[in-house]
Parts: structure tokens; C-alpha cells; sequence
């Protein structure tokens, strides 16, 4: 028995077959074709061959866009955006306190997929909740809405927001620092499948929203918790270096800092950073590079005048794959770095146990030790970084792996993840 496992991106539609027990038979991948992106998945599942089953995961049509509306931005809010964050979602606005006029028309122009609706703990105070809730019935707000704050005031909500398409949750922050992130990312992965992937515009039949099951980031992240609770020693940190965005996966088997915090931060956290990739991104890389002084003057005028060229023509191939590596370490170092300052010591005080580099900049690069040792030799990633060993997703397993334990073949998840070197 074979499993087709398949992540559709807005560029490429990547697939990997494996053995029922885990055995990596093949990967192939493809432009991902629009306006019907079934024309790429039958182009990949051709060069791969039948398979009894198949998973998917998408991050197609821009991914999830989600807006978080909270009570105030220290506590509801910020611990509704954490939880967004850690279901793959991409945060587009983040508002605090109760809702006016002004704050319904930045909403509404940031175009969000998705809302998720937080503010209280259990039992405390439901008056911003309940205002919120009033606003985005009255305002007719039409995408759908995650209603995951104060359970007492759960039903009063639900009224409010009568007409609207609303999926209760329980609340993410049940109790003063006691964040529950397990329910809100289950609805809001239900409402990405249900009523979001079906209406990007991707596929004019039902074929694609009922295969896919994921939206990307998730998928990966529960690889990348997969693969923290195989490491004995040390969390596991992943860099995903795009062409728009670098996303930074970190995990850890248990977490206990010793760090009293207003909001508890969950063992799986994902950051995603728009201003630093690797072709539309490429000038932010630059940029921020020249702020945190990684940098001389000489390199970043050249380039400048490198990442203006890959912004201009986000389709360009160099030939000469040093330049593209040296910004793809930079934008790597400047994303953990962003990373860690959110995690704030959380990773344990053994540091990162494995490293892995993915995306396609790490994946056909002959060699990486230019970019291994700019890691290593970062002054604020050193001491992160001393005991971990850097490897590359070569094979493109981590989002597979994710959608395998996602469907309960945990074994067979477990022996893809053996592929990672």
C-alpha cells in the first residue's frame, strides 16, 4: 500500500509517495497550474505513480489570512495571535479593545480569510467579547468567524453574530497565563478546509477542498513536533526560506523555562516574517541586514543591486548560486533571531538539538557550509546553536511527515523523518 502525500503551493505542487510503513518511494514536483490546480496534481501523481491513498496540504491562494480581534492586545489579544500563528495561519491584523468605526474598516481592508474572535478568561468580563461580537454582526462582516473566548459568554455571543458563519471553540485563554491552543487551531483548520480553500478561486469542482486536508504551515509543524519528540536532548528549530516570506518552526518534547509570563507560549511556535525572502522579499533582507549589522558597506551596496534584480523578476535563475545562499543566510539568521526574541529562552537551556534548512534555495544547493557557518559563528545565535546539528530537508519530508501523523500513521511518519540530512 502506497500514500501520495502532496503540498500545493502558489508556485510549486510538490509530492512525495511512501510505503505504507514510512519508505520514501519518489518525490516529484511541478508548477502548481492555475486557475485549476488538479491539472499539477495529475502531472505530479503521473511521475509518481498510482497510489492507494492520498493527503494533501495547501498553502495555495496566499494561505490562510486570518484577523485577530481581542480584549486588549497584552493578554486576549496577543495569545489569540500566538494560537493563529501556531495553526499555520498568516496573521494579516491584530486589533485590541473594543471596535469602532475605524477599527471595522482596517479589519475589512486587510483582507482577512478568517476571523478568530478572543477576549476574556472563563467567567471574567464579557463586555469587550460581547461589543466585538455586536460590531461584526451589525457590520456584516462575510468571512467566517472562530469564536474562541469566554465560554459564560459564549451563547450571548453566538446571538449577536446571528446570520454571520461562526464556529464556537473553546476559549485560548481559559485562565489568567493558561494559553489552550488545541481547540481554536482544530476549528480554525475545520474552517480553512470547509469554507476557505473552497473559495480561493483554485479548482472549479469539489475534487480539490475534499483532498486537501491541511493548510501547509500546520502540516509542517506537526513534523516538526514529530521530530521534537524523537530528540532527546535539545528543541528543533526549522527554517523555511520562501521567495516572499521565511517562516521559523521551533518545538520542543516539554517546555519549562523557569520564566513566569502573562501569556504561556505552547511547545510548537511558528513565526512567519514577510520582509525576508528570497525573490519579491529580497531588497527587506538586505535591509534589515544593514539594521542588525551583519553587513559591511561594500557587500550591501552589491547586494542591493542583487536583490533589486530578484525583486524585478521573481522568476530569474542565477547562475552563479553564491549570491542567492548568502541571502538566504542572511534572511535564516534574521528570522530565528526574530524567532528567539519571541520565545524568549523557551527553547530549554540545551538550545536546539537540530537545525533543518528548507525551501529550494538549501535544497539544491551543492553545498551549505557558507551558510552553516554564518549560522554558527552569529553572536546571538551561538549559543543556540553550539549543540545542534544543521541539516536540510533535501527530500521535501517535513509537511508529509506532518499530514502521515495527522491521519494517524505515526510509524510510517516517524521512519520519513529518517530522510532529513
Amino acid at each position: 500500500m502506497t500514500v501520495l502525500c502532496l503540498d500545493v503551493g502558489s508556485t510549486w505542487t510538490k509530492g512525495a509517495l511512501v510505503s505504507v510503513d514510512g519508505e520514501l518511494l519518489g518525490t516529484a514536483q511541478q508548477p502548481t497550474s492555475t486557475p485549476e490546480v488538479m491539472d499539477g496534481i495529475a502531472a505530479v501523481s503521473h511521475a509518481l505513480g498510482a497510489a492507494d491513498e492520498v493527503l494533501a496540504c495547501s498553502s495555495a491562494g496566499g494561505g490562510l489570512r486570518l484577523a485577530v480581534v481581542g480584549q486588549e492586545r497584552l493578554v486576549s489579544a496577543e495569545a489569540g495571535h500566538r494560537v493563529a500563528l501556531s495553526a499555520g495561519a498568516k496573521v494579516v491584523h491584530v486589533s485590541a479593545g473594543p471596535l469602532d468605526g475605524a477599527g471595522v474598516r482596517a479589519l475589512r481592508a486587510a483582507r482577512p480569510d478568517l476571523v478568530l474572535l478572543v477576549g476574556g478568561t472563563d467567567g471574567g468580563d464579557a463586555s469587550v467579547l460581547l461589543h466585538n461580537a455586536n460590531r461584526l454582526g451589525r457590520n456584516r462582516i462575510a468571512c467566517p468567524i472562530v469564536l474562541a473566548g469566554n465560554a459564560a459568554a459564549r451563547a450571548e455571543a453566538l446571538g449577536l453574530l446571528a446570520g454571520r458563519t461562526v464556529v464556537p471553540t473553546g476559549n485560548v485563554l481559559p485562565d489568567v497565563g493558561e494559553l489552550a491552543p488545541g481547540p481554536a487551531r482544530t476549528a480554525i483548520r475545520e474552517v480553512f478546509l470547509e469554507h476557505v480553500i473552497g473559495g480561493k478561486g483554485l479548482s472549479r469542482g469539489p475534487g480539490f477542498r475534499r483532498l486537501v486536508k491541511a493548510v501547509t504551515p500546520d502540516a509542517v509543524l506537526s513534523g516538526v513536533s514529530l521530530l521534537a519528540t524523537k530528540d532527546g536532548e535539545g528543541a528543533v528549530l526549522v527554517v523555511d526560506v520562501g521567495g516572499a516570506t521565511t517562516d521559523v518552526y521551533s518545538a520542543v518534547s516539554t517546555v519549562d523555562s523557569g520564566v513566569e509570563r502573562t501569556v504561556a507560549l505552547p511547545p510548537d511556535r511558528r513565526t512567519v516574517e514577510g520582509d525576508l525572502g528570497m525573490r519579491w522579499s529580497a531588497p527587506g533582507v538586505v535591509a534589515e541586514a544593514v539594521t542588525e549589522k551583519l553587513v559591511d558597506k561594500a557587500e550591501a551596496e552589491s547586494l542591493r543591486s542583487e536583490a533589486a534584480r530578484r525583486a524585478g523578476d521573481v522568476t530569474w535563475l542565477a547562475d552563479d548560486p553564491s549570491v542567492d545562499l548568502r541571502l538566504a543566510g542572511l534572511a535564516a539568521i534574521l528570522a530565528v533571531r526574530r524567532h528567539l526574541r519571541l520565545v524568549d529562552g523557551q527553547l530549554g537551556p540545551q538550545g536546539a538539538g537540530r537545525l533543518v534548512l528548507s525551501g529550494g534555495v538549501f535544497r539544491h544547493a551543492p553545498d551549505i557550509a557558507a551558510v552553516e557557518r554564518a549560522l554558527r559563528t552569529d553572536p546571538v545565535l551561538r549559543p543556540v546553536l553550539k549543540r545542534s546539528a544543521i541539516l536540510v530537508d533535501r527530500d521535501y519530508v517535513l509537511a508529509p511527515a506532518g499530514l502521515l501523523a495527522g491521519a494517524g500513521r505515526v510509524e510510517a511518519a516517524d521512519r520519513l523523518l529518517t530522510h532529513l540530512g
